[in-house]
């Protein structure tokens, strides 16, 4: 069924009581379910789930996976399944609606542990007490929302913007409710297949899965002698070099340097495929550019010449070089400078959002009501359905004290820089929600870095001073635009809105509650003796490329350019040119031109075997598409309208099991 929505012209020329008016007695379905306890808690569940694979995907590629359409699918079709059983009533579709804003919230509380927060224990070296991560995670983003109530009523409500990511899951949701029941039973299917079969392999190639099957279960170490589990080597090349040490056969170089050095592996990782197939084939041949000139061609080199070396650390032991130290070495530079000046340039090319932005602050102009006062009848039409404008006006004030207290307590940053930086992170706010509202593009990043060097600055000496409030505009902003897309699905369907910001509360207690703890099980696991260590925060399995590129930001302000290498320099200029180059040849192209500047720099940093994974996802969905192009075929409706499903089942099957396998390696230990 098509959703109703106002014209151009109705939106151009209507007041806001009009429109609130028209939708109350044409949209709006209060009688039905929404925020129930079923919806509630399954949302809590579900984003907590989701949240775990939004944690380990970050951690392995620095990219945020939305969990929203993922948490609409599942929703349908669990509730489908024990309807068909008898077990429940079918799920409405206010109540799965409600559910994907709970899991949308739970997925964004990852961001800070991937980056503000592990760049921050990664340079001092200090691990931040679970408690404190929550509380400060849980402040940020809970200012977030209430920024964000009062933007609602004018975003959605007066000017519908169409903030498409969240009209896009309000589709969905549509055609699933209202719509040929097999299709969403059909996407369902392909996304429990598809996590099945990524999950078990990813359960075949983990020694803590085999570990729990073949000695605890089948008792084989028992009967067999086995001393170590089997498992297939998720690194598939291992074996063509386990023969060729035997049998003393060609060892793949470049410059001299073995390729294993420089991680040209084959890892096929399934979770790598699906992440491919969610961002694109130009996004990837991006990322695979970035990792091809880094590690093909510019790490020999300079490992020829040098530049990178083995280390001796101050206990003797010689660290030798490998993909790990090339990063650290050189190459994060002039990654680092290719996704800054890349976020930069391509916000600065956007004053449509500085411009609706200022509009946001400052009001425009009003239009005349023929109804009376502008937006009095509005507000009490609505009074009982939208968030009361109080709560923010109150709230607002009292967390942002809490959050520059909790910065100040638990991160030592000034008092005086933690509350100048409030009015600039309330500023950038408001630009990323309308960016959110625009395009879908929330440039965190790029807005981040504004505050990491204006309170760098100030404060050169300490790293938390520009790391912390430059993580709490990525919290706060993330959390405000991401409520209001949230609740552009509910818009379009006649929820209410005052349930989905409830809902999306739940979701960041949830999210907090999920990603804290894991983030110490997987990123800081305790040694024999117990003890933990920020060195393990970046491992062979985990590249943190956003914990480096915070890292590298960081450090630049605090030690200056000066103490780089004159060849790093060198590259960072040339990653500056080339990075603005491919950003205004984007923009002159209207987005046509192939290559995007941060994605590049994004291949710097991930280990070369992701990329190239990525790029082989990206590249099979691309074929596909191409070669089924009629839509209502089988080729189209698997492959175009089933990517999603399929990709997001790649992604968690493969997650869950590898979390699931962390969990195991801990307590068989």
């Amino acid at each position: 069924m098509a959703i109703q929505h106002l014209s151009e012209q109705q939106i151009s020329t209507w007041s806001r009581f009009q429109k609130d008016e028209w939708w109350f007695k044409n949209i709006y379905r209060g009688d039905m379910p929404q925020l129930t306890i079923r919806s509630g808690v399954t949302g809590f569940l579900l984003g907590g789930i989701l949240s775990a694979t939004a944690l380990y995907i970050a951690g392995k590629t620095g990219i945020g996976i939305g969990v929203g359409l993922t948490s609409v699918i599942l929703s349908f079709a669990i509730y489908r399944a024990l309807h068909a059983a008898g077990l429940a009533s079918d799920y409405t579709i206010l109540e799965n609606n409600c559910t994907q804003s709970i899991a949308t919230a739970s997925g964004y509380m990852v961001q800070a542990l991937t980056t503000s927060l592990a760049a921050y224990m990664l340079i001092t070296g200090r691990i931040i007490p679970w408690w404190q991560m929550m509380t400060w995670m849980s402040v940020c983003a809970i200012l977030g929302v209430l920024i964000a109530f009062p933007m609602k009523r004018r975003f959605i409500n007066e000017e519908q913007l169409p903030f498409p990511e969240g009209r896009a899951c309000g589709v969905v949701l549509d055609s699933l409710y209202t719509g040929s029941a097999t299709s969403g039973v059909f996407k369902a299917k392909l996304l429990g297949y598809t996590a099945l079969l990524a999950g078990t392999y990813q359960m075949i190639i983990s020694d803590g899965w085999m570990k729990l099957i073949q000695f605890k279960l089948l008792m084989m170490d028992k009967w067999a002698g086995l001393a170590e589990p089997w498992n297939l080597n998720e690194r598939l090349d291992t074996y063509y070099y386990t023969v060729a040490t035997k049998m003393s056969l060609w060892m793949p170089q470049i410059l001299g340097t073995d390729i294993r050095q420089l991680g040209l592996r084959f890892t096929l990782d399934l979770s790598m495929v699906g992440i491919g197939g969610l961002m694109g084939v130009r996004v990837a041949s991006s990322v695979m550019l970035g990792a091809f000139i880094n590690f093909v061609i510019l790490a020999p080199i300079l490992i020829k010449a040098g530049e990178i070396a083995p280390r001796t650390l101050p206990s003797g032991i010689v660290v030798a070089i490998s993909r790990a130290e090339i990063v650290n070495q050189w190459a994060l530079w002039w990654g680092v400078t290719m996704m800054v000046v890349g976020s930069l340039v391509s916000l600065l090319a956007r004053p449509e959002l500085f411009k609706s932005a200022y509009k946001s602050v400052f009001g425009g102009k009003k239009k005349a009501d023929p109804q009376g006062a502008q937006g009095v009848q509005g507000a009490d039409l609505l009074r009982d359905i939208e968030v009361p404008l109080w709560i923010s006006y109150i709230g607002v004030p009292v967390f942002s004290v809490l959050g520059a207290t909790v910065t100040h307590v638990f991160f030592d940053v000034p008092w005086l820089l933690a509350f100048i930086s409030l009015p600039l992170i309330f500023v950038l706010t408001i630009i990323c929600t309308n960016s959110m509202a625009l395009t879908s593009w929330t440039p965190t990043g790029a807005l981040s870095k504004i505050t990491q060097f204006s309170m760098g600055a100030i404060d050169r000496v300490n790293p938390a001073s520009n790391l912390i409030p430059a993580g709490m505009t990525a919290e706060i902003a993330a959390n405000a635009a991401n409520l209001l897309s949230d609740i552009k699905p509910g818009y379009m369907l006649g929820g209410k809105p005052r349930h989905q910001a409830i809902g999306h509360v739940i979701g960041i207690v949830a999210g907090a509650l999920a990603a804290v703890p894991l983030f110490f099980l997987l990123f800081l696991p305790p040694d024999a003796n117990g003890l933990r260590s920020t060195s393990t925060i970046i491992s062979e399995q985990f590249a943190m490329p956003g914990a480096l590129q915070w890292k590298g930001v960081a450090e630049i302000i605090s030690k200056g350019v000066s103490s780089l290498s004159n060849s790093a320099i060198a590259s960072m200029v040339i990653a500056a040119v080339a990075a603005a180059a491919i950003e205004i040849a984007r923009i002159v192209t209207k987005g046509r031109f192939p290559l995007s500047a941060v994605s590049v720099g994004l291949g710097v940093v991930l280990p070369p075997e992701a990329s190239f994974m990525m790029w082989l996802g990206a590249l099979l969905f691309w074929w596909m598409a191409r070669r089924h192009k009629i839509p209502g075929t089988k080729g189209y409706d698997f492959w175009v309208d089933g990517c999603e499903p399929i990709c997001a089942g790649l992604i968690s099957g493969a997650a869950l099991v590898g979390i699931g396998n962390a969990i195991l390696n801990v307590l068989l230990t």
